[in-house]
């Protein structure tokens, strides 16, 4: 995973806007939204230097209780470096996103680089959570090229939450079961998997994750070259207890180089997947492609996204649903094409084969974000977004369907 780290700001608010006219928050609390947008993480706060690669869920409530949104972030203590003393935090809502509990940090390797969370929520309600690790000196170039020692490698390890994230089960290393000798780097999401609600394999657990391979032998490339990134599925039919690989993306031609990979059930019961596209040659900077087995197998290789303008980055997805059945499929990532400004949510009405220009959320500085269904007429959007660097807040922004579709 290619991710960048801005240097420590003070944290803004962001502007919203939609399309081309812009929203106060008062206004947008007014529209229908519920509420104004949340500084969910604020970097320079709270023991940590920067807070990084968001994601959230929302949990079903358990008796009477309403449903609990769980947001998470790499909490970065020295710098915003991807590497060094990295821990995953959490933060939870019982209103929708209006209001949070106090920062949490759940998941902790001491010194050393736990992060990238991908949450995932069963269909009992357990919430299941996926992480990677690595030693603290062990940059993303070193692992890529093997100059690292394996026992700094990338290392895989699931948890898991009965009571939405109030309690966690010890973590459990998984490393065995999904990373393939010869795969250097390794990174669980970023964002949130899926558990399947039809088809053949119902129940069944699917998240996203991306890797790099071992150059071919006179290939001249050390593997820290883009070529040699790929991606692939983890999935899990026992609720997290255990894990295996899906499809590969083998694909190390250089024309779409498949990193950050999102994911989303269709209406018909595909799975659908859309990934970053890290300097492939291509044009284009997203890929996407389509499974018809849950994630086993995909039904192409992934190819460019027509249409879409946006920087190299991480994109979210998510399958949403109204009072009358499936709504459009969004995803979420910054609009302009060579800077990481202009958060948009985009549409689809044909299940990711072609997107809408999209809904302008913000102006400010944007690039990773993870996306949510609050009710059948709201979604939330966890984003970074600031006003000097994307890297001064983790916010929360509650929007309404209808204004992401006018």
């Amino acid at each position: 995973m290619v991710r960048w780290a801005g240097r420590l700001v003070t944290a803004v608010g962001v502007v919203l806007a939609a399309a081309c006219h812009s929203t106060s928050t008062t206004e947008l609390a007014a529209s229908g939204a519920g509420c104004a947008p949340t500084r969910v993480f604020v970097s320079g706060q709270k023991g940590y230097s920067t807070f990084r690669i968001p994601a959230v869920v929302q949990v079903p409530g358990s008796g009477t209780a309403g449903p609990v949104l769980v947001a998470f972030a790499e909490g970065r203590r020295e710098s915003g470096a991807d590497h060094g003393d990295v821990d995953v935090v959490e933060r939870r809502s019982t209103d929708g996103g209006c209001t949070w509990t106090a920062l949490r940090r759940i998941a902790d390797a001491g010194p050393n680089t736990l992060g990238n969370p991908a949450p995932v929520v069963t269909p009992s309600g357990r919430l299941v959570l996926l992480t990677t690790r690595n030693g603290a000196a062990a940059t993303e170039a070193d692992i890529m090229s093997g100059d690292a020692v394996p026992a700094d490698g990338r290392r895989v390890f699931v948890r898991s939450s009965d009571d939405a994230g109030v309690t966690w089960s010890r973590p459990r290393e998984i490393t065995a079961q999904v990373k393939r000798p010869g795969w250097r780097w390794y990174a669980t999401g970023p964002g949130h998997g899926v558990a399947l609600t039809t088809g053949p394999h119902k129940g069944r657990l699917v998240v996203g994750a991306n890797h790099s391979v071992t150059p071919s032998p006179g290939s001249g490339d050390n593997g820290s070259e883009p070529r040699w990134y790929a991606g692939h599925s983890l999935l899990s039919d026992d609720g997290g207890r255990t894990w295996r690989i899906g499809y590969v993306d083998a694909d190390v031609d250089g024309r779409v180089n498949v990193n950050e990979t999102a994911v989303a059930q269709l209406p018909d019961g595909r799975v659908y997947f859309n990934a970053r596209d890290q300097k492939g040659s291509e044009r284009g900077s997203r890929a996407h492609a389509w499974s018809d087995d849950g994630g086993a197998t995909l039904q192409a290789p992934f190819r460019t996204v027509p249409g879409i303008i946006a920087p190299s980055v991480e994109g979210s997805l998510l399958q949403t649903y109204n009072g009358r059945g499936s709504g459009p499929l969004l995803l979420a990532a910054p609009g302009e094409p060579r800077d990481r400004v202009g958060m948009t949510v985009r549409a689809s009405f044909d299940d990711g084969a072609t997107w809408s220009r999209g809904y302008r959320v913000s102006d400010a500085k944007a690039a990773y974000s993870d996306l949510v269904q609050i009710d059948s007429k709201h979604v939330g959007l966890l984003y970074e977004t600031g006003r000097d660097t994307p890297y001064d807040t983790v916010t929360f922004t509650r929007l309404t369907l209808a204004s992401i579709l006018r």
